[in-house]
């Protein structure tokens, strides 16, 4: 067994515990069948994009709904993205999918291992590891309650009365839960809700039986493995319970177990908080997560096509940089959750942060709010269809305005540095649902509509649908990003203050320097540009439009 391994063993847990991790952690690793054949991590390309959505988010009748999607998926995706993140497919309780009874099987409404194996070979899949916690009507809480030895220590009890003031949440919800054991009532840490208990990693265990479940995930294929909430994972009394050392080694020890057994994996960390902390789980850019979600880029993109100005947005993507050649950002502007508030406290004022909230709420969309530690609350997310948040659905603006606005946010997402991200709303122009959150009682439902397979078809296929026109804009554009080395992760970025109503960056590709020039207009204005110091033609850009101009040669 590597030699990191066993200090990072040792740095999460005193030395002789660690010590009896070290056979049957070792064991475990041998049952990840070798293939001489497996690359080191192969560099990510302008070519790399990743579609999220849900197992069942396209349902035809009497068919497993993996298999729908990934048909659906083969034929509309083929060569536009290159890879699919499945939200959670596992056994569930609630939360939809985020709330899992069993990390090691297939929920059987959506199909089975074998058909996870029909997305290849035309696109990789990630896999949400929901580690921070687990179903309370799952297995694994049953045996904890029922006081079985093996897992007893596997979730958190607290007893008596601490301190917990200090303890970040992004809910409002109580922190703990009473339920009913085989040692008599207990109070168990919920972070994200009643039905959600959080793994107790102080067990070691517990560990291994996450790890069991990360090998799992990798031998049923996914080559992007999805860190969710990981930020929460390690619980101490006395602290806010967040970012703590133990978690940013339990996250450097998964690498170091996939370095060993499969170097072709990627980590990719979801963490909903302040920029300055997102980049910490990048670690020294060899030894933590290669890719993190770019949590600021939503909100940041949203204030600038609703201000007219790009000046907030061009001085943070300025900043941008990873530690090292290996790391990225998975760059994204909408997902099965809000658009979250959190990363870009500091970066837009108090009042700047207001008016996107009271933004939301006019284009027909809920705020969620988390608990402070003085039991304040503040707005923690703006649960709405991104095509919404950005477009007012009751003003009497044309489709055509609403379409150019929504491809020019995307314009401006995939011509980042970083591997782009697209929801499948996003992806094939879907608005509000309402109705499903008020029908479910969940904010979040708002922008997680399923789609019945036949009526999606009708409408992409009729030119004038907004669906159609957004998929059909979408589409162009990864198309194009696709040709053009420059778009490669690792391409270097400048961004170009020219005017504040144009978000402009050049970049420039690693192989032959070519480069490509992105300018979007996020103004309801024509604007012209006449770049300083260069001698090229002026540019002139309607309202919300932009181009790519390669600068070959």
């Amino acid at each position: 067994m590597d030699a990191r391994i066993i200090r990072l063993l040792e740095g999460i847990y005193p030395t002789a515990v660690a010590a009896r991790l070290h056979r049957p952690l070792a064991q475990l690793l041998a049952t990840v069948p070798r293939t001489p054949q497996e690359p080191r991590t192969a560099e990510l390309t302008e070519r790399d994009a990743i579609l999220i959505t849900y197992a069942d988010q396209v349902r035809e009748p009497s068919r497993k709904p993996l298999a729908t999607l990934a048909d659906f998926l083969r034929d509309r995706l083929t060569g536009v993205v290159s890879g699919v993140h499945l939200l959670p497919f596992y056994p569930w309780s609630s939360d939809d999918g985020f709330s899992v009874r069993d990390f090691f099987a297939v929920a059987p409404e959506y199909g089975t291992w074998d058909d996870l194996r029909r997305f290849a070979p035309e696109f990789t899949l990630m896999f949400d590891a929901v580690f921070n916690h687990l179903s309370v009507q799952g297995d694994w809480f049953a045996k904890f309650a029922a006081d079985v030895p093996e897992f007893r220590e596997f979730f958190i009890a607290v007893h008596g009365h601490p301190d917990l003031s200090g303890v970040v949440r992004p809910r409002v919800s109580p922190l703990l839960t009473e339920f009913q054991t085989a040692r008599g009532p207990e109070r168990i840490w919920t972070t994200f809700g009643p039905d959600q208990a959080d793994l107790n990693f102080h067990n070691p265990q517990l560990l291994l039986a996450v790890l069991r479940a990360l090998l799992t995930y990798v031998q049923q294929g996914a080559r992007f493995i999805r860190l969710d909430a990981v930020a929460f994972l390690w619980k101490e009394i006395g602290t806010t319970c967040l970012h703590r050392p133990q978690t940013h080694k339990i996250i450097q020890l998964m690498r170091a177990v996939l370095d060993e057994v499969a170097p072709g994996v990627r980590l990719i960390t979801e963490t909903n908080v302040p920029h300055a902390d997102n980049l910490s789980y990048f670690g020294n850019g060899t030894d933590e997560a290669q890719l993190v979600y770019n949590f600021a880029l939503p909100p940041l993109v949203l204030h600038a096509l609703a201000t007219g100005n790009a000046e907030k947005l061009s001085a943070w993507a300025d900043t941008l940089n990873t530690p090292s050649a290996q790391t990225t950002f998975f760059n994204f502007l909408a997902s099965h959750d809000g658009i979250g508030l959190n990363p870009v406290r500091g970066i837009l004022s108090p009042d700047e942060l207001e008016a996107l909230v009271t933004r939301a709420k006019a284009h027909n969309g809920y705020v969620s709010y988390k608990k402070n530690a003085d039991d304040s609350q503040s707005p923690y997310e703006l649960n709405i269809n991104y095509f919404d948040a950005l477009s007012d659905p009751a003003a009497a603006e044309s489709q055509e305005v609403q379409v150019r606005r929504f491809l020019g946010a995307h314009a401006i997402m995939f011509a980042l540095a970083g591997v782009p991200g697209i929801y499948f709303h996003s992806m094939f122009g879907s608005r509000n649902d309402r109705a499903g959150a008020e029908s479910s009682g969940l904010p979040r439902r708002i922008n997680r509509q399923k789609l019945a397979l036949a009526g999606l078809e009708a409408e992409l296929q009729q030119p004038a649908t907004l669906r159609a026109q957004v998929f059909h804009g979408l589409r162009d554009l990864l198309r194009q990003r696709r040709r053009h080395p420059a778009f490669a992760p690792a391409a270097k970025q400048e961004i170009l203050r020219w005017d504040p109503r144009v978000f402009a960056t050049q970049r420039t590709a690693v192989t032959d320097a070519s480069a490509v020039l992105c300018l979007q207009n996020v103004s309801a204005e024509a604007v012209t540009l006449s770049p300083p110091g260069r001698t090229r033609k002026c540019y002139r850009l309607q309202p919300y439009a932009g181009l790519w101009e390669p600068l070959d040669g």
